[in-house]
């Protein structure tokens, strides 16, 4: 099936509560910082209607919606895009609102924030908004992007909690489901900042068949057509596919041991870098072999 829409999920910067971490800067606009040129120039150069194309920010994951919404506002406006608005969502019942309903059918781009995926999932999942956001993201010219906690819910599989340093211990890593506008991988954010390796490999061994996505911060992917990975934005990109796992001891320890992997294979992509989900095969775009 082809699907006519584009999802840009992006590795965000401070994202005001995502999973279990406190030490988070409480200047929302000070570390707002994946407001870069790159990746929200793109998200605008890829929608249906360039600069003129109806934007609209959802804030539910996060906790400050009153101060990160005008952010967005204010960052698409300096590149030229003017029919931006903002959309909290704040209970499950205002995801069902006619009003609510109509704008998301009137949008060219919906684009996440960082937050809590938890409690994006939670409010969204399964209702008539959700129906509305699948449906245009199969069917329609449409952008879904996600930064942060916004990429984080995107895939069917969707980790919601886990400490990076113990992130290799069977059961520190917490994982429910998301949205589900991509099947076959699993998204972490902050990814290289954080050192969130070792919660990739433990989502990845408990199931070999999913694609680990680890994004960097002001660093994202632009996937078309559900399978044509393209890196954009500053940072790198990390893949973790164990589908060549040869052996692990996930099954025999308890809860709380660490866990061993042998031969879990990964990939480091950076801006323009390309990987299909059809084939998994990677394109360095500036090979030194080309």
């Amino acid at each position: 099936m082809k699907i006519h829409g584009k999802l840009i999920i992006i590795g965000g910067a401070v994202d005001k509560g995502s999973f279990s971490e406190t030490d988070l800067d409480k200047n929302a606009a000070k570390n707002l910082n994946f407001f870069e040129e790159g990746i929200l120039k793109r998200v605008i150069e890829e929608s249906k209607h360039k600069e003129q194309s109806r934007i609209e920010i959802i804030t539910t994951a996060s906790k400050i919606p009153k101060e990160i919404g005008p952010e967005y506002v204010k960052a698409l406006s300096y590149l030229g895009a003017n029919n931006v608005d903002v959309l909290n969502i704040e209970k499950r019942e205002e995801a069902m609102l006619p009003e609510v309903l109509e704008r998301l059918k009137a949008a060219d781009v919906v684009m996440f924030t960082g937050g809590d995926q938890l409690r994006l999932t939670s409010i969204l999942g399964g209702t008539a908004f959700h129906d509305i956001l699948l449906d245009k993201y199969l069917n329609e010219n449409f952008i879904y992007a996600g930064t942060s906690a916004g990429a984080a819910a995107a895939s069917n599989n969707m980790i919601y909690q886990g400490s990076s340093s113990e992130a290799l211990l069977k059961g520190e890593v917490k994982i429910t489901s998301g949205l589900g506008l991509i099947d076959g991988v699993i998204i972490d954010t902050h990814f290289v900042q954080r050192g969130r390796i070792g919660r990739l490999f433990q989502a990845v061994v408990g199931n070999p068949k999913v694609l680990g996505i680890g994004l960097g911060e002001d660093t994202g992917l632009l996937i078309t057509n559900g399978k044509q990975m393209e890196a954009i934005g500053s940072g790198l990109v990390i893949l973790v596919d164990g589908r060549e796992i040869k052996d692990t001891n996930l099954t025999q320890v308890e809860m709380g041991q660490p866990i061993s992997i042998n031969h879990l294979v990964t990939h480091v992509m950076s801006k323009h870098d390309t990987f299909d989900l059809d084939t998994f095969k990677m394109t360095i775009k500036s090979s030194q072999y080309v």
